[in-house]
């Protein structure tokens, strides 16, 4: 896929596959957004295990946000998708969300699961609006203050 118009109301954002020099940018929204954020080894992973890695750029080129989709034969699994944190609120997440599942239609795919901490309520009422519904918990699964862990909740929206 190449580089595409973002839709919603958000129109002047464009889309385009995530490389290796955005990681500066986006690690540096990840480092905003998330107590406990992914490392650059894992994003650079990503890219070099063929992910549909993609970052949202205003007109002028900023990064504004990204995903990253795993496809596993018919299935997604969405894991990450942020926006900087000047921008939450504003209809950017749920455009991006949007696209996401747009891009796992196109790809022929059943179903999109993710994992969400429960403490995110933000992200919750996000993916709950587009669909999706709690499938499960994941005990222990999230890295969390103080050497503890916070479950996950299973989600899946089915295409």
């Amino acid at each position: 896929m190449s580089a595409q118009a973002f839709p919603g109301s958000v129109a002047q954002l464009r889309l385009a596959p995530m490389q290796p020099e955005d990681l500066d940018a986006v690690l540096s929204i990840e480092n905003t957004v998330y107590p406990h954020p992914w490392t650059p080894g894992n994003f650079k992973d990503a890219l070099q295990s063929g992910y549909q890695a993609w970052v949202a750029r205003e007109e002028v080129g900023n990064v504004l946000g990204y995903f990253l989709l795993m496809v596993v034969v018919d299935e997604g699994h969405l894991l990450n998708i942020s926006v900087r944190l000047d921008l939450h609120g504003r209809g950017f997440g749920r455009a991006l969300l949007a696209r996401v599942v747009s891009m796992a239609r196109e790809l022929g795919l059943a179903s999109i699961l993710l994992e969400v901490r429960p403490s995110n309520a933000r992200a919750i009422t996000l993916y709950g609006h587009a669909g999706f519904m709690s499938i499960g918990r994941r005990k222990a699964y999230y890295p969390a203050d103080e050497n503890v862990r916070e479950d996950a909740i299973v989600m899946r929206l089915s295409l």
